[in-house]
């Protein structure tokens, strides 16, 4: 869901996106688009880690959950657009295409990126959604309380 009060919350949704595609697919289909641009690493593929927290029944008080491996990325393309990503895992590959994909989102071939390579990984996205939901109605057990015949 984007927020249309947020001037950033299309970069958020693309950006979440990236992150979510499975790393084979996302390069895949930035490499059908063509030879990558050409780019300057502001910082290469490092690995680090960040602090997942979690909230009690989804509302209540924060707390730290533990830590989850992540890598990031920044890089600059030959216009002066800069690309960044953060990625689960340990993926240098991944984190590189998703900042290029980021940078190149932001130039005047957004348009034509986002056909390209924005809506398949999305409509994926949503298919993997749609079954992830589908296994987990299947286990759902309705409760129904049983009339007897005595009254």
């Amino acid at each position: 869901m984007i927020d249309d009060a947020d001037p950033n919350a299309p970069r958020k949704a693309w950006m979440g996106l990236l992150a979510r595609a499975p790393a084979e697919r996302l390069a895949a289909l930035l490499d059908a688009r063509g030879p990558r641009p050409a780019m300057t690493w502001l910082r290469t593929p490092e690995l680090g880690s960040v602090m997942v927290r979690g909230r009690a029944g989804g509302t209540g008080a924060p707390f730290n959950l533990g830590e989850m491996t992540v890598t990031r990325c920044a890089l600059r393309l030959p216009c002066g657009t800069v690309g960044h990503a953060y990625v689960q895992g340990r993926d240098k590959a991944k984190a590189e295409a998703a900042a290029i994909v980021d940078a190149l989102m932001q130039t005047g071939a957004a348009e034509a990126v986002r056909r390209a390579i924005l809506d398949p990984l999305a409509q994926e996205d949503a298919g993997r959604r749609e079954a992830r939901a589908a296994r987990a109605a299947a286990t759902k057990v309705d409760f129904f309380t049983v009339v007897r015949g005595e009254d």
